[in-house]
């Protein structure tokens, strides 16, 4: 008697299994990072190891997805490698990294471990399962909340090195997340509701396992919840380091990176300093986010490309502003955060190909998420 009620417990929990299991996909193949893209990260950051996606950790940034999302069941394991790791991974989130930040606008699922301990843990952030948005997104928080942060119910995840298990669903906007097995918080009314997934790098090693999805039908929502598609970007900076950039100290002195942010340093009052890419290009679009120096020494660097000076201006001390800058055939369209500024032409005789030139005399100058894609 034991072994048939046995029996068919195992029958019904199987089919149970079964039927969960139909309609996922692998989001990770274990072999490379096939349909994923790093947004801002050095090319060693993310790598495959021993069956898992693994990050260093440096520099922040994210690993995303080629393709967007809408209404799914995500499911995948983390776990940290070092007591206090912070990671997380960005639901219906932008390509590119947002304006002046290294992270991607997203809805974010917190990945945190229990090691991760200063003023306000469990007060304006938890380790078991926070939800929140982030650069631009919005969501009505579930549950225990601060602004529109949804704390946990109950404290579900383990300490590193052990792996814990997400699943998270989105569907119509509403975003709720299981912790080992346990529906814990979530949010409604989010903004973005269709973008890209995405796994984040913040300062410590980090691994994730068996990432799949099963979709679900479109709700045809309106098209201002959707996230901007990728159209081709690519980083132009590791976030690291100067790589890619040529740096003779003859023509490029006072450069250097510090915390995803190329900085110039003025080594004399006055003096003054161009940067280049090593690649060269011929149409294409960048995007450069650049904050000023303090006001009053605010000197305007100019961007070169192919005989052509692009000023970065007006711009707010203090402040970061993102410059779109557009080369098509002999023409020159500048943005500054999505209005258009300034239209010029190429020089009469201008190179076909060209290096992306950074010109500044202004100490204390910043510039981050640099990107490029070819027209």
């Amino acid at each position: 008697m034991n072994r048939c009620i046995l029996g068919l417990v195992w029958l019904v929990t199987s089919s149970c299994w079964a039927a969960d299991d139909e309609g996922f996909t692998s989001l990770f193949n274990g072999h490379d990072l096939s349909g994923w893209q790093n947004a801002n990260c050095a090319p060693e950051t993310w790598s495959v190891r021993d069956g898992v996606i693994f990050c260093t950790g440096h520099p922040t940034g994210a690993l995303h997805t080629t393709r967007q999302y809408e209404n799914f069941v995500l499911e995948l394991e983390w776990r940290h490698l070092s007591s206090g790791g912070n990671s997380g991974i960005f639901i219906w989130a932008s390509p590119i990294a947002a304006p002046g930040v290294p992270f991607l606008r997203a809805i974010e699922v917190q990945v945190l471990d229990h090691g991760y301990n200063v003023p306000g843990k469990n007060e304006w952030f938890t380790t078991h399962g926070d939800v929140f948005p982030i650069h631009g997104s919005t969501m009505k928080p579930f549950g225990r909340h601060n602004g529109q942060r949804s704390f946990p119910s109950e404290e579900r995840s383990h300490g590193s090195p052990d792996w814990n298990h997400y699943r998270i669903t989105g569907t119509n906007g509403v975003l709720r997340l299981e912790v080992n097995g346990r529906a814990v918080s979530g949010g409604a009314e989010c903004n973005y509701r269709k973008g890209y997934l995405g796994l984040e790098s913040e300062g410590a090693p980090i691994e994730f396992r068996n990432l799949r999805i099963k979709e679900f039908p479109s709700s045809n929502g309106s098209p201002e919840l959707a996230g901007p598609i990728d159209l081709g970007w690519h980083p132009m900076f590791t976030g690291l380091d100067l790589r890619g950039w040529k740096t003779n100290a003859a023509t490029a002195p006072g450069w250097h990176v510090r915390e995803e942010r190329l900085r110039f340093e003025a080594e004399t009052s006055g003096s003054e300093s161009i940067l280049w890419s090593e690649a060269e290009f011929s149409e294409a679009e960048f995007v450069v986010d650049y904050r000023p120096a303090k006001p009053g020494k605010n000197s305007e660097p100019t961007i070169q490309f192919r005989g052509a000076e692009v000023k970065l201006r007006p711009a707010e001390a203090d402040t970061y502003q993102r410059f779109i800058i557009t080369v098509k055939g002999q023409e020159v369209t500048v943005k500054r955060n999505e209005v258009e500024t300034e239209r010029l032409h190429l020089p009469t005789g201008a190179p076909a190909r060209g290096a992306f030139g950074i010109r500044t005399s202004a100490a204390s100058t910043e510039f981050m998420n640099l990107y490029v894609r070819t027209l």
